[in-house]
């Protein structure tokens, strides 16, 4: 069958919103609509996606699956479709992907002092599709923490990130200068695995809220600085090594000389 991107639009927005009618507002579609395509939807694919309460929308197994599929999907194809009007601009354009926390702006101005006719992006890759804008097409390069799936890239690494122990202002552990691993033993750490993918926002609002502490790269912690949280470096916990990432095939000219002056920038 022909997947139906119009439809698949729809039903991320209900999967993001957990709503019909913001999903509604968001589409600028009518909410009796936005009802008959899901149903749609989900007679063309024959699997229930969504289950409807009063309130709100939960996502089935498969609808977790779908969801999970359409945000690569609806992102790889927006950003095919931005390299066709490029072509036909005549534009020259390089994304570059990054870690949360990793700054990239220094060789993104040394590069752009040397190319001002090339147009630069970038955008976030989350934690939980690291190398995921890479594969599908939405960005050339990527500035990134390990771990990934680093197959067909070439990865060259530039330094590492040590890890801290993120926790509400008011815990006991809170008072320490430094922490090791040691000191975390019967620790209630935030569970991430059983929860849909969450934001590093919903993950300090839980940690805020007593839900558990999480260890993570010192550079998200700085970049997600609240008076209700604290986070104290975990001396013997390992770091986590950052790097720059394209596709191993990679031929283009312009993508070797950023490559070049960002290994420089960031070793530095």
């Amino acid at each position: 069958m022909d997947l139906d991107l119009r439809k698949l639009r729809y039903f991320a927005a209900v999967a993001e919103h957990r709503h019909f009618g913001r999903a509604a507002e968001k589409l600028f579609i009518a909410q009796p609509v936005l009802s008959r395509q899901i149903k749609a939807f989900e007679q063309e694919l024959d699997c229930v996606l969504l289950v409807r309460t009063t309130r709100n929308v939960e996502l089935t197994a498969a609808g977790r699956q779908l969801y999970e599929e359409a945000l690569g999907i609806l992102a790889a194809v927006d950003a095919a479709i931005e390299r066709v009007h490029d072509v036909d601009r005549g534009t020259r354009r390089l994304v570059v992907a990054f870690s949360v926390g990793l700054h990239v702006s220094e060789a993104i101005r040394e590069f752009a002092v040397r190319h001002p006719e090339v147009e630069i992006d970038v955008i976030p890759a989350r934690w939980w599709e690291r190398d995921t804008p890479l594969r599908d097409g939405r960005a050339q390069i990527g500035y990134l923490r390990k771990p990934f799936d680093e197959t067909g890239l070439r990865t060259v690494p530039v330094g590492h990130d040590p890890r801290v122990l993120c926790m509400p202002a008011n815990h006991p552990l809170a008072s320490r200068r430094e922490l090791t691993l040691a000191d975390l033993e019967g620790e209630p750490m935030l569970d991430v695995q059983s929860k849909r993918p969450l934001s590093l926002e919903e993950k300090f609002e839980l940690i805020a809220s007593g839900h558990g502490l999480i260890l993570t790269p010192d550079s998200v912690a700085r970049a997600y600085v609240r008076p209700d949280l604290v986070h104290r470096p975990v001396t013997d916990a390992p770091a986590a090594e950052t790097c720059l990432v394209v596709p191993a095939d990679h031929t283009d000219k312009l993508l070797r000389e950023f490559l070049d002056i960002a290994i420089t920038t960031l070793r530095r």
